[in-house]
Order: structure tokens, then C-alpha cells, then sequence
């Protein structure tokens, strides 16, 4: 076996069987994803997880609302007619028996303070806040998450097609921290169906040895 299998054993998972996921399982997915690093150790990530499967119906149709809302205000009938389309995929975690949504919180990169401080130019600080470290922990602890879920048997989506109803989304679910705001969500079951991945690009294309 490969050692490194477990990585490409994960795929982006759309069907999900009707079985249920034991609550110590999903507490030892999200344990595995707070073993991510993080900036100066903020672990600034928190997990909303749903298991009922009414609520999680009731997020999907915030999604379909909101989408018709967002369209309805289009005069480009082809770009309506797009993302209307795809609302589909933005949706698919409707019938997955658990959906994990997770929530993004504050992390000052190191640095800003001295340019704030000295008047830097916006150009300066916009240069160190492009790489967004917040986000980056974010995804640190997603992949973990999806690394875990795999191990485990179950299935994982990367979800962020849905942001645009995103403060709906926090509305409805009511999960309020200083600061924090819904990142991505995925859903999370054991797959129904083969499992595959599109190509990835040759390494020559995206590595540069220097």
C-alpha cells in the first residue's frame, strides 16, 4: 500500500447513503481537524455539526431562496439562467445524514500592527493580509477534517457555493461567537456510488525547483 493512499483515497463526495454517523465518530473527525497548525496557535476555527435532517432541509431551501432572490435581480438572462442552474450543487449536501458547518474566526497577521504604526502604504498592507493566515488555518484543519472522514469510511465535500447565502445561513443556525463567520460548510456520510477524481495537473506544470 501506498503511504500516502489515504490522501489519494479522498474524494469530493455528492451521494451519501441514508445511514447514520455515530456521534463519537464525528467528535474523533473533528478531533483529528483541531490537530491542524495554525498561526501562533489562534486555532481560530469552531464546528457547527447538524444531524437533523429537517434543519438540514431547511438550509438547503435558504440556499434555493436566496439564489432565486440573487437572480431575480439579473437583467443577463444567460447568467441568470447559469446560476440558477448550478444551484444543485450548492445544495447537494441536502441529503447527507450530518452537514458540518464551519466557522472562521479573527488572527492578526504578525506585522500589521508595525505597518499601521508607521503609516505603511495600503499597498504595503494589502501585500500581507493577500495570503489571509486566518483562512489559511481554516483550510488546515478542513483537510484534516476530509483526511479523517476518509480513514473513517465516510464521504466529504468541499462547499463553498453556497456563501452568497451565507449570512442567512448564520441566522438560521443562530451559532454566534465575536468575530467568527461561516467559512464553508461540508457535508459528511458514507458514499453511495463509485468513487473518483478528476486528473490533476502534471508536477512539471505546477512545481518550480530553484
Amino acid at each position: 500500500m501506498n503511504e500516502l493512499s489515504l490522501i489519494y483515497n479522498r474524494h469530493s463526495v455528492r451521494k451519501f447513503t441514508n445511514d447514520p454517523i455515530p456521534t463519537e465518530h464525528i467528535k474523533e473527525i473533528i478531533k483529528a481537524a483541531t490537530y491542524a497548525p495554525s498561526g501562533k496557535n489562534v486555532q481560530n476555527w469552531h464546528f457547527v455539526v447538524i444531524t437533523d435532517k429537517n434543519k438540514i432541509e431547511e438550509i438547503a431551501q435558504i440556499v434555493e431562496k436566496k439564489n432565486a432572490q440573487l437572480a431575480e435581480q439579473l437583467t443577463d438572462e444567460n447568467m441568470k439562467k447559469n446560476f440558477t442552474k448550478f444551484v444543485r450543487f450548492s445544495t447537494l449536501f441536502r441529503k447527507a445524514p450530518v452537514l458540518i458547518l464551519v466557522y472562521a474566526g479573527p488572527y492578526t497577521p504578525t506585522g500589521l500592527d508595525v505597518l499601521q504604526q508607521i503609516n505603511a502604504s495600503n499597498e504595503e498592507i494589502h501585500t500581507l493580509l493577500r495570503p489571509n493566515p486566518a483562512i489559511q488555518n481554516i483550510g488546515a484543519a478542513v483537510q484534516n477534517l476530509m483526511l479523517a472522514a476518509t480513514q473513517m469510511g465516510y464521504g466529504t465535500c468541499w462547499m463553498t457555493s453556497s456563501n452568497y447565502a451565507a449570512k442567512e445561513i448564520e441566522s438560521f443556525v443562530g451559532f454566534e461567537k465575536e468575530g467568527y463567520f461561516l467559512s464553508l460548510l461540508t457535508p459528511l456520510g458514507v458514499p453511495d456510488g463509485e468513487l473518483k477524481s478528476p486528473s490533476r495537473k502534471p508536477i512539471e506544470e505546477i512545481m518550480t525547483i530553484i
